[in-house]
């Protein structure tokens, strides 16, 4: 992706976020020459990856496969691991009308995705075979605020304003925004971006950058060469 068009998607995701009522927090609008300055004291925000998301997943077409997200807070796999502590994580998503977000699970994260408001949330679901892989012919089941759903294999989940789907390791998904735009808030155990994505088909996880301007703000994949 351009970067120019990476800032035009960051302003335009911080409008809708705020026209919801949320704001998000003050690092969120740091430069990069501020972020780079403040390295030191942000060390816990670099390590977890907290911050602006933008992807195309290296396909280079965001407007029909893309999502854009940001990790407001993440905890610590090592606390997972032992059962105490930061085991938790929170972004918010914007799902585009009729933008991919394709097909994947996570091999550690569980998941509630919830509809914070704007159009329908479309959450199409396949269950895993015993080896865990995606299962074209198999079902599952997941749980809808509380109540539990099972579902047929390729059963299309429609999300309304309010209405949230917990999502485990093993429950295959992809999803996008029908008749508009969608907030989505993001609920779940540690996030780990680098490993815990497994996609059906052989994509990237983060967007290849061209710089044909300069960044307004750094996403969680710019850390690694900007923040040395």
């Amino acid at each position: 992706m351009k970067r120019s068009r990476i800032n035009d998607t960051l302003a335009q995701a911080d409008e809708m976020i705020r026209s919801y009522g949320f704001t998000l927090p003050p690092f969120a609008y740091w430069s990069p020459e501020e972020f780079k300055a403040r390295k030191t004291e942000a060390r816990a925000l670099i390590d977890a990856r907290c911050g602006w998301d933008i992807t195309d997943y290296g396909a280079g077409r965001f407007d029909e496969m893309g999502l854009f997200l940001f990790t407001l807070r993440n905890g610590l796999l090592s606390d997972l691991k032992r059962g105490g502590g930061m085991c938790y994580a929170e972004k918010l998503l914007i799902s585009r009308q009729d933008q991919l977000s394709p097909m994947h699970t996570h091999i550690i994260k569980a998941e509630d995705i919830i509809n914070r408001g704007g159009a329908t949330l479309v959450i199409e679901l396949f269950g895993s075979d015993d080896a865990g892989d995606f299962a074209e012919d198999r079902g599952g089941t997941v749980w809808c605020d509380g109540i539990r759903r099972t579902f047929a294999p390729g059963e299309k989940l429609l999300l309304a304003p309010g209405d949230s789907v917990t999502l485990r390791p093993g429950d295959w998904h992809a999803f996008w925004g029908e008749g508009g735009d969608v907030l989505v808030g993001e609920v779940s155990t540690v996030n780990d971006d680098e490993t815990d994505n497994i996609f059906r088909e052989r994509i990237g996880r983060f967007a290849t950058v061209e710089e044909d301007t300069d960044p307004v703000h750094l996403l969680v994949s710019d850390y690694q060469t900007w923040l040395r």
